[in-house]
């Protein structure tokens, strides 16, 4: 049976409006050939000359098309993938999702390991999902960059990571990519006593043999929430054994940049903030290329933060008197100490403004997970119910579903506006944003 591509949305002037072709139309091939996905279209639709063929009714249509070459026809379609999102196959040993609470919404146990969407969304694929069909789409289509899952390069040890007998051998399909010209990026989980010390220098030895097609290797610690019961008893990192895996990573760096120009291996923020050492400076981040993976995001807020604040300096924005604006400003515990530091900055910057930071412990996945994206809108409204929050509670926009007002707990914005009596903001998650809502600017 054919997958049916069923059109959402015309943009209108496109050429697609021009010549009639409708929502609810249904596309079947562009030249003859049928259409797998989204990246079978956009490659299809490259060329100046095509004929597309569409399904209205029961009756066929065929358009003739001559267009700019690159130039999109204008079609919007109600599956953004053109195909069913694909499922993961394997059984991780450090899977967030299997820690998930019972009870919550469907989709937030879904699993996907979708090479389709590393190249849409960022997302990381561990490669034992990637058929050879795939991987010849990949370099076919030149889908750079591709986000990959590593967690170490021990294929034996991969196979147990990953819970998946294919694991180790699915590592040969970057030597495909990388022979292709495909650029990568890599992320390693780090589990303590399995994939750290020993195992964690080999990995990066062996993926900077991949350079310059690996572009970078971030580094995080595996998270760890309450709900473990029945899987892999993992430790948490302390102290001394985060200071570990930072020396390590910044003994290669060096290495890496005396050999190849780049620094290629990062750890994410939680490692520098559990240890209380200084984040690295911005050039260490290479252009900041793992930010959405927490590479780096307390850096770029900082350099935003401060040349914000030197902006509204010199445009007078801070030498106003802002008449006891008080506001309160809600975060993670990773992130309290550097929003704490930046609210103080302003506080002492300008008159009659008054900002109070409040660390949200994280109840509902347990007191490890630290990160202000996984809090919830009942652990927001138990911690701060009945304390003076000002004019308005200020948290950052990554509390919620993407493009929604909804937190992981089902919980809306106006309900926790709500229950705490007081105007509920999100702010964007740089320095730029942040200033400029403390002042009341946005």
């Amino acid at each position: 049976m054919k997958k049916k591509h069923v059109i959402k949305s015309v943009n209108k002037g496109s050429i697609a409006d021009s010549l009639g072709i409708l929502p609810g139309d249904v596309v079947l091939k562009i030249d003859d050939t049928d259409i797998e996905d989204i990246f079978d279209y956009q490659f299809l639709t490259m060329s100046d000359k095509l004929v597309l063929t569409v399904l209205r009714g029961d009756e066929e249509w065929e358009y003739d098309i001559e267009k700019g070459e690159n130039e999109d026809i204008g079609l919007v379609f109600e599956n953004g993938l053109m195909d069913e999102y694909r499922r993961c196959s394997n059984n991780c040993i450090f899977c967030f999702i299997d820690q998930m609470p019972p009870g919550m919404r469907e989709t937030l146990y879904f699993k996907d390991d979708d090479s389709r969407l590393s190249f849409l969304q960022g997302n990381y694929i561990t490669l034992t999902n990637l058929s050879e069909k795939d991987l010849g789409r990949i370099v076919r289509y030149n889908l750079s960059p591709v986000n990959v899952s590593i967690h170490t390069m021990n294929p034996e040890l991969r196979c147990k990571m990953l819970g998946n007998r294919f694991a180790g051998s699915s590592l040969s399909k970057l030597d495909v990519l990388a022979e292709a010209g495909i650029e990568m990026n890599g992320q390693i989980v780090l589990c303590k006593g399995i994939n750290d010390g020993r195992e964690l220098e080999y990995t990066i030895t062996q993926l900077m043999k991949y350079i310059p097609s690996f572009r970078s290797v971030s580094v995080v610690p595996v998270g760890l929430s309450r709900y473990r019961e029945g899987l892999a008893k993992l430790e948490p990192f302390d102290v001394l054994s985060s200071e570990e895996v930072i020396d390590l990573i910044e003994k290669y760096q060096k290495i890496c940049m005396e050999k190849h120009g780049i620094h290629f291996v990062h750890a994410s923020d939680e490692w520098y903030l559990n240890t209380g050492r200084p984040v690295p400076e911005a050039e260490r981040y290479d252009g900041y290329l793992q930010l959405d993976n927490g590479v780096g995001m307390i850096r770029s807020f900082i350099e935003e933060r401060d040349e914000q604040i030197e902006k509204r300096k010199n445009d007078g924005s801070l030498s106003r008197d802002f008449g006891g604006r008080h506001i309160s400003l809600a975060t993670g515990r990773l992130a309290y100490p550097v929003i704490k530091e930046s609210a103080g900055m302003l506080m002492n910057e300008c008159t009659g403004l008054r900002i109070d930071v409040h660390p949200i412990r994280n109840d509902f996945f347990g007191e490890m997970i630290t990160v202000s994206g996984l809090l919830t809108g009942q652990d927001i409204i138990a911690q701060l119910k009945g304390l003076d929050l000002g004019s308005e509670l200020r948290l950052p926009e990554s509390v919620l579903r993407a493009g929604t007002d909804v937190f992981l707990d089902d919980i809306k914005v106006s309900q926790v506006s709500d229950a705490l009596q007081v105007r509920v903001v999100t702010i964007k998650s740089n320095g730029y944003s942040f200033v400029d809502s403390c002042l009341g600017m946005n």
